[in-house]
């Protein structure tokens, strides 16, 4: 049988993609994109966006996805900093940030689908290529397919920000046929897909669970539904019309499906799903308690990172047994936790957690290798997070010991928002952190100390911000001080302006 990406009313076999993708290797080998090199993406979750990752991968280039909400200079930077030797864009996002492509690099433009217009009212002049614009599928077509053996897999560079301000590209080395297939394993395993399932793709693909999800369920054959955003309701009716068994979800998701009324929750049948898997937040236990009670046992979870990928899984029943927990080590995985002596930590001490590579590659900070080597510990990397193991070697996650805030799923580095609040006129200093959101988990939050006899508004704070950052990035509170706290060393004691907001919450991240 030959199973099939389907995105509104297109529908396209696997074989068929295959084709396309090996098309768009031809043609970006006609660009002297070859091993190593970059290819950046901004798309939507659409069809196209699978055949260029396809087209790339088989080169052994780097697919570069491109959060397409971020601003013209957000993008510009990662389109510079990945030397990208081509651009594959929607059409409605090419005039957002077609001064910032880089001299010399090819720019090839997708038509924005009908769905993915009217899921986020674009209008209809804005979806269609430009007048003097090269065509993503004319010009694919113009190609036969690639018939030299594929290179090795390095999979997609995602850049992921940090305390530097600037995000960083995590750029693995090529994946052997051996790894590959433990990969696989080892993500079927976790994630719960099984060939012939009827999956779909909820999350932006620019992210990198949902791009592994989506890069799985086609090397193993399924059916895989594009959303094009989501929604609660229609995520029941795709489930319902389509016999949705397994998707990839955050908690928000989670909190919008269970604000809906009682009566649209029971109105949509729900029985065909078998796996469906969260991560990227913690997630309120009541949360998933209630959503465990109305799906049944199929809701699980994992911990990991774009660099270490999935870390542990934990199935319903792991989690009504072991409360707040994200789940024991995958197979093959360690997990180990270190407070500030040279050995592991003893069960139920918390301590910065340290993992595995397990399956994958390894991997470095592209252009910043020392940035590589400061995360890792005998062998073991970090993603800066505070937990850990009981005696049954499950997971706990305590706190987070670098600065990040998660919004509904999104990581957020505040070190990149407070760069660009020094540059604004009559900001002294700032602080940015993350306070509690009931739905999204975090919100993001300013302190700011202006300048002496400065008078400085939110508006402003937030109208300034919104001209260089993506608007999930923009603080949904800003407070004015007349000066900030700070330690012995000068430096802003973040904490004591954090701590109060979550003295109520109950828990720490």
């Amino acid at each position: 049988m030959a199973y099939q990406v389907q995105s509104g009313e297109r529908v396209v076999p696997l074989p068929e993609l295959q084709r396309r993708g090996a098309q768009a290797a031809s043609g970006f080998d006609s660009l002297g994109v070859g091993e190593g090199d970059a290819v950046a993406l901004m798309l939507r979750n659409d069809i196209c966006m699978l055949e260029a990752n396809i087209g790339a991968g088989l080169l052994g280039a780097y697919p570069v996805p491109v959060n397409w909400h971020w601003k013209a200079e957000e993008a510009g930077y990662v389109f510079e900093d990945s030397g990208a030797k081509a651009l594959v864009i929607h059409a409605d996002l090419l005039p957002h940030v077609a001064g910032h492509v880089p001299d010399g690099v090819p720019v090839f433009v997708a038509p924005t689908p009908p769905e993915i217009a009217a899921a986020y009212g674009i209008a209809d002049e804005a979806c269609a290529v430009p007048a003097g614009m090269t065509a993503w599928d004319g010009w694919r077509d113009g190609f036969e397919s690639w018939q030299a053996p594929p290179k090795a897999t390095r999979g997609s560079m995602l850049y992921t920000s940090g305390t530097t301000g600037h995000p960083k590209g995590v750029r693995r080395e090529p994946l052997s046929a051996e790894r590959m297939e433990q990969n696989t394993r080892l993500a079927l395993n976790g994630f719960g897909i099984r060939p012939g399932a009827n999956a779909a793709m909820t999350g932006p693909m620019y992210h990198s669970a949902p791009a592994g999800y989506a890069s799985l369920a086609l090397r193993v054959g399924c059916n895989l539904l594009l959303l094009p955003r989501f929604d609660p309701e229609g995520l029941l009716q795709a489930i319902e019309q389509h016999r949705l068994s397994h998707m990839h979800v955050v908690p928000t998701m989670f909190t919008r499906l269970l604000k809906l009324p009682e009566e649209v929750r029971a109105k949509y049948d729900v029985s065909s799903l078998e796996w469906i898997i969260h991560g990227a937040a913690p997630c309120p236990p009541e949360v998933k308690r209630r959503m465990i009670e109305w799906w049944g046992p199929v809701i699980y979870e994992y911990y990991g990172s774009t660099e270490a990928g999935l870390v542990t899984v934990s199935s319903s029943e792991d989690w009504l047994k072991k409360p707040g927990s994200v789940g024991r080590p995958q197979p093959g995985t360690e997990v180990r936790i270190y407070g500030d002596g040279p050995a592991p930590l003893a069960p139920g001490e918390a301590g910065e957690i340290f993992m595995s590579l397990n399956t994958l590659s390894d991997f470095t900070y592209h252009k910043a290798d020392a940035k590589r080597a400061e995360i890792e510990r005998d062998g073991l990397i970090s993603n800066g997070d505070i937990g850990y193991l009981d005696e049954d070697g499950y997971l706990y996650l305590n706190d987070r010991k670098r600065d990040m805030v998660i919004s509904g799923g999104v990581n957020i580095y505040p070190a990149e928002i407070e760069a660009v609040l020094h540059d604004m006129p009559g900001v002294h200093d700032c602080a940015v952190f993350g306070i509690p959101h009931d739905e999204f988990g975090e919100a993001v939050a300013a302190a700011v100390e202006p300048q002496p006899g400065v008078t400085l508004d939110e508006g402003e704070v937030r109208a300034y911000l919104a001209e260089h950052l993506a608007n999930y990035k923009l603080p949904r509170l800003v407070t004015f001080h007349q000066a900030l706290p700070r330690e012995d060393s000068g430096k802003i004691f973040k904490r004591r302006l954090r701590d109060p907001y979550w003295a109520e919450a109950g828990r720490q991240i």
